[in-house]
C-alpha cells in the first residue's frame, strides 16, 4: 500500500498536468506552424504562431480555419489542413475592392500598410489564371459584393501568391479555430496582433 501511494504520489500529479495541457490546447491556445507564403512579409513559412481560440474576429485579424469543406479548388486539401488569413470583410460587410488597389467597407476606405502598393493594386487584382473568380465576389471599381452572414471575406497580405477568399469564397465561423497572435519581439506583431486597431 506504502508503495502504491509513493508511485501515485507523482502519477498523479503528471495526469492532472496532462489534462490541464490537454484542456487548455482544446480552447483556449496552441501553436500553429505557418505553411507557404500566402501571409510574406508579415508572416514566413515555417514560423511559428500562437493561436488564440476565445480572441475577437475583427477586420484586420489574422485568423486559422480549417480549408476543408472551404476550398474545394485543391485536391490536397485534407480534413486536417488549415489556412492562415487576414479578415478583410465580416458578416454583412459590402466591399468594393477598386482598380488603384484601395478597398472600401462600408462605403469607407480601409488602411492596408501591412502591405506595399503593388501588393495592394496588382496582387489583388491580378487573379491567378489556373482559377476563377469565387461566385458571391467581384473586384474592381464600382463592383460591390458583400459577404453573407455568418461567413467571413478572407486574403493572405502575398496577394500574388495567396490561395484565399477570392478563389474558394466565404468561410464560415464554424470553420474558424482562432485568431493568430505572435511574439512581441517579432519584428511584424504590429501588423499581426493589433493592426488597425484604436
Amino acid at each position: 500500500m506504502k508503495a502504491f501511494k509513493e508511485i501515485m504520489s507523482w502519477i498523479l500529479p503528471v495526469i492532472i498536468g496532462l489534462v490541464i495541457a490537454l484542456l487548455v490546447k482544446q480552447f483556449f491556445f496552441s501553436l500553429v506552424r505557418v505553411d507557404g507564403t500566402s501571409m510574406y512579409p508579415n508572416l514566413q513559412n515555417n514560423e511559428r504562431v500562437m493561436m488564440l481560440k476565445q480572441s475577437k474576429i475583427q477586420r484586420n485579424t489574422v485568423i486559422v480555419f480549417n480549408a476543408h469543406g472551404v476550398d474545394k479548388n485543391s485536391p490536397s486539401v485534407t480534413e486536417s489542413t488549415k489556412y492562415v488569413k487576414r479578415v478583410i470583410g465580416l458578416p454583412g460587410d459590402k466591399i468594393e475592392y477598386r482598380n488603384d488597389g484601395r478597398v472600401f467597407v462600408n462605403g469607407h476606405e480601409q488602411s492596408q500598410s501591412y502591405i506595399t502598393v503593388s501588393q495592394r493594386r496588382e496582387g489583388t487584382l491580378m487573379l491567378s489564371s489556373s482559377l476563377s473568380e469565387a461566385p458571391g465576389v467581384t473586384l474592381g471599381t464600382g463592383k460591390t459584393f458583400t459577404v453573407p452572414k455568418g461567413k467571413y471575406f478572407v486574403l493572405g497580405d502575398n496577394r500574388k501568391n495567396s490561395n484565399d477568399s477570392r478563389y474558394y469564397g466565404f468561410v464560415p465561423k464554424s470553420k474558424i479555430d482562432g485568431v493568430v497572435k505572435v511574439t512581441f519581439w517579432n519584428a511584424k506583431s504590429n501588423m499581426i496582433n493589433s493592426y488597425g486597431k484604436k
